[in-house]
């Protein structure tokens, strides 16, 4: 193990992501009572240009009426990129008005490590300027070219990143891939094209101690093509998985919670490493297999996985 030390993001209960376009006011209650456990309100790509001052008050409104951290939501907003007029009054009108009712601002197309950084310094200065009491955490989307070159050093621009998320729709127009479907396979690709980004996401995700999260399938009448591409994702060591329709949601929980089969094993491999350490071996069989301290590290993932889902209940208030 390398003596550099990166210290692991807050951590948030995050297997599904509801996306919710805030000029849908109608749908916050909803989202708010629903199984996610995460809810994004989008001023961004769900919302028509003309409708995107609206959204912004029908955003603060729905944090301010709904009681979403009573029901064990984290919630986030996402605003519209850097590179448009809407973003500064994105972030300095919701969070100035409902700061203390956010968890997370989701940056969509970030490409560079400044993306980060100016969010960082206008939440700074808006947290200073309206006391809110916490501090509000910041996500990023990859999904450009520019974006997934640059993974690693976003990855560490700024304390407050907590996640990355993989935006399969724009990285495929921006990388030119020749497909029309958000985030389903190629029938002409031997395998899954998103494989790479995924995993290199992952990769600088973990390395900076931040969480990984998959982001959308776009057919929604595909309930097996949507399972199949969380667990391809989860197989990666993504934690989560967006969901552009409750019903994902359900199919987003399971996948991305260890089953009791899983649990089991990890529990009898952390028993007999320790039991094979009292007899001073630094390795052990289980089921005619050679398990050993790595095998330990990633059965104790899942024990803790699965403990923090049994603490539910305990721990949105403390994460809310």
């Amino acid at each position: 193990m390398s003596h550099t030390r990166t210290d692991t993001a807050r951590v948030r209960l995050q297997r599904s992501e509801l996306a919710v376009p805030g000029s849908r006011p109608e749908l916050f209650e909803k989202a708010a009572a629903g199984p996610a456990d995460y809810v994004f309100l989008d001023l961004e790509d769900a919302v028509a240009p003309p409708d995107k001052e609206r959204a912004r008050d029908n955003v603060v409104a729905g944090l301010l009426g709904i009681e979403w951290h009573g029901r064990g939501k984290t919630v986030s907003v996402r605003i519209n990129g850097i590179d448009t007029h809407y973003m500064y009054r994105d972030l300095i009108d919701v969070v100035e008005r409902a700061g203390h009712r956010i968890d997370t601002i989701l940056v969509p197309k970030v490409g560079v490590p400044a993306d980060v950084y100016l969010v960082d310094a206008l939440l700074t200065q808006i947290e200073h300027a309206v006391r809110i009491p916490r501090r509000i955490g910041i996500e990023a989307l990859i999904e450009t070219a520019l974006g997934m070159s640059n993974v690693e050093a976003i990855a560490a621009s700024s304390r407050r990143l907590e996640a990355m998320h993989f935006g399969v729709a724009d990285y495929a127009a921006s990388v030119r891939a020749r497909t029309t479907s958000i985030g389903g396979l190629t029938p002409d690709y031997p395998g899954d094209q998103w494989h790479y980004g995924i995993s290199r996401m992952v990769v600088a995700c973990r390395a900076a101690g931040l969480r990984a999260i998959d982001g959308p399938f776009g057919d929604f009448t595909d309930a097996d093509g949507y399972a199949a591409s969380a667990r391809r994702a989860a197989a990666l060591g993504c934690e989560g998985k967006w969901a552009i329709h409750p019903s994902q949601i359900d199919a987003a929980n399971a996948i991305f919670t260890p089953s009791d089969a899983e649990v089991g094993r990890a529990r009898r491999i952390l028993d007999a490493i320790v039991e094979a350490e009292a007899h001073g071996r630094g390795a052990a069989q289980l089921d005619g297999k050679m398990i050993d301290a790595a095998s330990a590290r990633m059965a104790q993932n899942i024990v803790t996985l699965a403990e923090s889902l049994g603490n539910r209940g305990a721990s949105a208030a403390v994460l809310g």
